[in-house]
């Protein structure tokens, strides 16, 4: 798991689907599901902590992107 689309595809193994038209916002409610997940024991440890740094790299670049742009 490499990507946030790999994240993606695993959250729609689930019958999850993310969007809620802010990337920012998507990732951090993506993160909750994810927990959710491992704490009901639905992913193993190794596949949640592959998606959690997936999820975290993501979450700092688009800290970054939104700081420059503004928020757009």
């Amino acid at each position: 798991m490499k990507t946030l689309y790999d994240v993606q595809q695993l959250l729609k193994k689930y019958n999850i689907f993310v969007h809620l038209g802010k990337r920012l916002w998507d990732i951090e409610l993506m993160a909750i599901e994810l927990d959710h997940l491992y704490e009901a024991a639905v992913v193993d440890h190794d596949t949640y902590l592959r998606a959690k740094m997936v999820l975290e790299r993501e979450h700092r670049v688009e800290e970054r992107h939104e700081k420059q742009t503004g928020g757009k």
